[in-house]
């Protein structure tokens, strides 16, 4: 398993889906934002918690369709089925994979974005620990959308189609927490439930991705 997600980790970097490309399109995003809506800090403010969670969730789509997609093409994809390695342990890694190469850099880069839109002071730890909950669960359910899709032709727009649903849930308490934590409210409810999203998405997804990889390469 270290050897698949050393492999992944890789992968990713090289075929220059990683987080340069997450990170430049969230900022390219935030730095949009102002330009629509106005540069005056209080509106900025107000919107700042759904736009950051916004430009994360559609950071996480960009590489979404290169999980699978190497391993598909080369052919290591059917080996990773016929493996000792249960073929729901891969799909766990490759999402792991995902997330630290997408999701992490995200976490670590959405505090100065939100500099940039006027976030308020107190929302800032919630912004990063509604994100360390709830993009594991980004990158899973994508990880079951690129297995959906393997194989596909021009199989980006329809991913996009499929996951973007199963994200709503978790764009909606993320950016509600840091709402929360902007207004000086308890975070604590949203957070819960946010949780408690990832954690039945980590729960069952792999297994849900499994099988529909074994449907795609038969």
């Amino acid at each position: 398993m270290k050897a698949l997600l050393i492999r992944d980790l890789r992968l990713a970097v090289r075929a220059g889906g990683g987080f340069g490309l997450a990170l430049a399109f969230f900022l390219i995003l935030c730095t949009l934002v102002p330009f629509g809506v106005g540069p005056e800090g209080g509106q900025l403010s107000r919107i700042a918690p759904g736009i950051l969670w916004v430009g994360a969730l559609l950071a996480c789509l960009l590489s979404l369709d290169r999980i699978f997609a190497l391993d598909h093409e080369d052919g290591s994809l059917d080996l990773l089925a016929t493996a000792p390695l249960p073929l729901e342990g891969a799909v766990a890694i490759k999402a792991l994979a995902h997330w630290l190469t997408t999701g992490l850099p995200l976490v670590i880069f959405a505090p100065v974005l939100g500099l940039m839109l006027h976030l308020p002071g107190p929302a800032f730890p919630w912004l990063v620990v509604s994100l360390i909950l709830g993009t594991p669960a980004l990158s899973m359910l994508g990880a079951f959308g690129a297995a959906m899709t393997v194989g596909l032709r021009r199989g980006g727009l329809l991913l996009s189609l499929l996951v973007l649903p199963l994200y709503i849930p978790t764009l909606i308490f993320g950016a509600e927490a840091v709402r929360r934590g902007a207004i000086a409210a308890d975070p604590a409810p949203p957070l819960v439930f946010l949780a408690a999203i990832t954690l039945a998405v980590l729960a069952l997804v792999p297994f849900a991705a499994a099988a529909a990889l074994r449907v795609n390469l038969r």
